[in-house]
Parts: structure tokens; sequence; C-alpha cells
């Protein structure tokens, strides 16, 4: 079969369509020139975005909801290590990406040429694979293969770079088939060992967490659930694995964690945990289950066999991908819940009172209470609003209060990236423009990616972005209190108008200082993004003494002082 004669940039445009891409995000660069001019005649959206971070972000968030790889273009040096935080976030959120890097062409390589950098070397603990593709004749082998990594066992990112001269060479070579994501799957006689574990269990927990989840997937799990009266909960930033609604969820195990939660898992007989890699942030550093031999039963279900045994060395270890395990599960006989029935309604009730309105604002001293705020929010967004945020501890009002409607419903980076909340607000707007979005992120947070607004004005994804302003790295000083009491020091932000430079982006904006305003602000907020497709900022202006829902920045320093002086 005779093939046409292309450029190396239409081969790897050409591959993208074979392989079902409708979407890439990116800065462009001269490194690459030859693909934006392919893309040019091609159904694929190409997303301009306003900084390299913003853009990777928006390829992983993409990758989060879709469960395909997130397409990503960047230039050469600066642009490839402004978007290395968005493929750390790819690598430890399990999330399939693949970043396409401009490169210096081959008669340069290895001279430290112009914005040259090694990415084997640069990525090569932070991607499942990076490669380079130096002839045009075999981008299509590399294409598939970067398609098949990313998603297949552990999903994560791919890097490949591609020199100029490359990517204008032309070849005669035939396309591949579209990729086929392959998982491990459990034998039959995993899963009578995990029935009969459960059967002689008294106080079994499930633990739900990490990559290939798709909605299927949740139902069966949820299904499995029901069947055998078992609490679930879910892992540091996978809360929308089951509706919050559901009786059997019972809460999330991550940072500022319910202790009755905790004290849940560490009295815990059996614990099955499916998907999560059981990380720091899973398991209060390592404290809910001992390492490396846990005093609960554990069951340990991951996608990547070398995860297994890594940290935890689990009973029972299962190497399966989340739909083959829960489809499984969901099919198998029930065992006798008796035990442990009872112990569902108790969690959910201790979870319901975690989330009511915290002491600091009960007195009705606090102009602002930002439990309200998540209430007003709940009263009026749909089931299936998509709730985004980076990090930072305002997104604890996120995590703690609000009630997530199910599968992606939530966009969070469990490496803690700054700067992921309105990138990936904007992205879900942009793949799911029929949604309503809301963005929750600090005043730190958003002045690092928060020129993305002019990215949502221009792609009118209408993201509602709720901006937390105390006026601090909020965070940092939380610690800086309970270390160093009363020693502020690089903590202390000087903050524009946040409302008057959405405004100057062309999106709406406002401020709000007082509980009463929210909700009447969120309506027009709403009103705006979903009728004008154009997004709405809401800038609350609180006290930051009002750090967290339990202490107050005062508090912790008052405590630190008198540990101090004892």
């Amino acid at each position: 079969m005779t093939h046409p004669l292309r450029t190396g940039g239409q081969i790897l445009v050409d591959a993208l369509h074979v392989h079902g891409v409708d979407t890439a995000f990116g800065v462009p660069g001269e490194s690459y020139l030859d693909v934006l001019d392919a893309l040019h005649d091609s159904s694929i959206r190409f997303v301009i975005n306003r900084q390299e971070g913003g853009a990777a972000f928006m390829a992983e968030a993409y990758g989060k909801l879709t469960g395909k790889p997130g397409i990503c273009f960047v230039t050469r040096g600066p642009g490839a290590t402004n978007a290395s935080i968005g493929v750390h976030t790819a690598y430890q959120d399990s999330t399939p990406m693949i970043l396409f890097i401009g490169q210096v062409g081959n008669d340069f390589i290895d001279r430290e040429a112009f914005q040259e950098i090694d990415y084997r070397r640069m990525y090569g603990e932070m991607a499942k694979w990076v490669a380079q593709i130096d002839r045009a004749d075999r981008i299509p082998e590399y294409i598939a293969r970067a398609f098949q990594v990313a998603t297949s066992g552990r999903p994560g990112p791919v890097v490949l770079a591609l020199p100029e001269d490359m990517l204008v060479e032309t070849a005669q070579v035939p396309d591949t088939r579209r990729y086929q994501p392959v998982q491990a799957a459990p034998s039959a006689a995993q899963i009578a060992t995990l029935r009969t574990m459960l059967a002689e269990a008294q106080r079994p927990v499930v633990l739900l967490g990490g990559g290939t989840w798709n909605a299927q997937a949740c139902a069966d799990l949820q299904a499995f659930a029901e069947a055998n009266a078992l609490p679930v909960a879910c892992t540091f930033r996978f809360q929308d694995l089951l509706d919050n609604a559901h009786p059997n969820y019972i809460g999330d195990v991550g940072i500022g964690i319910n202790p009755k939660l905790a004290a849940r898992v560490k009295n815990a007989d059996l614990i099955i945990a499916i998907g999560p890699r059981l990380g720091e942030m899973t398991t209060g550093g390592y404290t809910l289950l001992a390492s490396p031999v846990p005093s609960q039963r554990l069951i340990h279900i991951h996608a990547d066999p070398e995860e297994l045994g890594s940290v935890y060395q689990a009973e029972l270890m299962i190497a399966s991908g989340a739909p083959h395990i829960t489809s499984m599960l969901a099919a198998m006989e029930p065992v006798d819940a008796g035990a442990w029935r009872h112990t569902v309604e108790e969690a959910k009730a201790e979870l319901a009172a975690f989330q009511q309105q915290p002491p600091i604002f009960k007195d009705g001293l606090a102009p602002l209470d930002l439990w309200q705020v998540v209430q007003d929010m709940m009263a009026v967004l749909p089931r299936d609003a998509i709730i985004t945020n980076g990090a930072g501890n305002y997104a604890s009002w996120a995590h703690r209060f609000y009630r997530y409607g199910g599968m992606r419903t939530q966009l969070a980076p469990t490496n803690g990236a700054m700067g992921y909340g309105v990138p990936s607000g904007v992205a879900a707007k942009i793949v799911h423009p029929e949604r309503s979005v809301v963005t929750f992120a600090g005043d730190g947070e958003f002045m690092m990616t928060g020129q993305e607004l002019a990215t949502a004005v221009q792609y009118q994804a209408g993201v509602v972005i709720v901006v937390f302003n105390n006026s601090m790295f909020g965070t940092i000083r939380m610690h800086q209190e309970k270390t160093y009491p009363g020693r502020v020091s690089g903590t202390t932000l000087h903050n524009p108008d946040f409302a008057a430079l959405a405004q100057a982006y062309g999106a709406h904006g406002e401020i709000v200082e007082k509980t009463a305003d929210f909700a009447p602000a969120l309506a027009r907020a709403l009103e705006h993004a979903n009728g004008k497709n154009l997004p709405a900022l809401i800038e609350l202006r609180y006290d930051g003494n009002l750090i967290t829902p339990n202490l107050t920045l005062e508090a912790m320093r008052e405590a630190a002082q008198a540990a101090k002086a004892g």
C-alpha cells in the first residue's frame, strides 16, 4: 500500500486523530511550528494557554475527567520546565497525560544549544516513560506506545521530545491502530480469598482511591458495598468515587480527617483498599496503618503490581484496575454482614456531626461564615456540579463540608500543587460546558495561575471562581504559628482587587465580606457563567485568623507559646 508523503508534524497530528484526540492544551513555540501548522486544518481543538504550568494542569484535569490522556504541547527549555508541575501532578494522581515538547534540532543536540535540555534526565523520575522521536517515520510507533503506556496499568504521564528538524522531515509511513488500555484482573481464587477474609471480619472498612475508575466501576463498587453493608471511605482528594449522600459513605481519609473516622480505620480488623497507593496523606503519615505490616488485616488492590508490597505488606495483594475488580465484587455472593451492619449508620452519623457548623462561627462574631458559604453552594448547585481546587488551607472548606455528587465531581491534586484550581476549572468547563463548575482558590493560589482567566474568556468557559482572600499563604502561616509562634516571616501577601482584576479580563467580578451577601452573589455569578458562557469571580474577604474549621491562628499561637514556656 502506498502512503502519502507527510511532514513529521502532519504525521503526529494524524496519529493523534487515530487515537481519538479531540482537544489539546498548550503554549505555542517556534520549536514545533510544523505541528501548529498541521493543527490548522485539524478538527482537534487547540486551547491556547497563557503559561505552560496552566496548560499542563488543564491537560491533567482533562485526563482525570475523561480517562483519556490529556494532551499538552509546550516549547523547549523554559516551556518544558514550566510544564513540569502538571507532569508531577499527573504522576502522583495516576492521571493519563502526554506532554509533547519541542526540542532543538538533531544537529544541535548535546551542545547546550539555545534552551536545550535532556528531557530523559529531567523527567526520568516524574513520568512513566520519556523519549525523543528522532525520525519522522517512527512517529506513529512512538505515539501509539505513548498512549498505551499512559493508560495501561497505573495511568500516568508520558513525555515525548520533538526535535525541530524531525518535524519538518518527510516520510511515507502508515498509521497505527488505536491504542487499547490494558489492565490486570483478579483471579477467581483471589476473589474467593477476599470473600473468606470479609466473612471472618467483625469491623471491616473499605477505602477507595487511585486511577482507572469509570462510572461503571463506581456503580459496581456501590452495589458491592450495599450488598455487604460495608462502610466506605474515600482517600485524599478522591471523594467523588462514591456519592457522598449515599448511606454507605462515611467520609474521606486524608488531611483534616474526622478523628472518629481515623479511630474506625485504626480499629478496623479488615481494610479493603481498592485503588489507593496508601501514601502519606491517606495514612496520616503512615500512622493509621503501621508500616510495613499493619495491625489490621489488609487487602490491597492496585493497578500496578510494583506498588503492591512496596510500603505495606498486605495479607492479600491483587493487581487489578478498578473496573475489573469492582465488576467481580459486584457479582460476588454477599457475606453475612450482621457483625458490622450497625457500624455504617453509626459512622454516617459521626460524619454528619463532623460537618456541622464549626464553633468558631456559632457566636456570629465573624462577618463572613465560610461554612455557610459552602451550604449556600450546595443549596443551588446541581448534583453533577464539578468542584475544583488547588492546595491550601482554604481547600478544607470544600473537602470537609461539600458533599460531592459522584464520579468526577471533584478535581483536586493529591500532590498538593498550588495553582491547580483555576486551570482545572477552566478545563472542566471546556470539557463539560453543560455542567456547572466552581473553583475554590486561595489568594496565593489564584495569583499563580489566575492569568488563565484570559483562556476562560477566550474559549467561553463559564467557570465560577471563589477566591478566599485572607492576605497570606495560610497553610505555611499555620505551620509557622505552631512552630515559631508570633514570628511571622515570608507569609504575608499584598493582593490586588480580585474582582476588578476579573473584570479587566472580561469576566464578572464582585466582592463579598458578609455572610448574607454570598448567596445573591453566587446566583449572579452562576447566571453570568451559565447564561453568557463567561467566567465569574467572587472574592471572599475574611479574617485570616479563621485559618481552619477547628482552630484560629490566635489559638494555635497561644498553644505553641504555652508549650514552649512549659
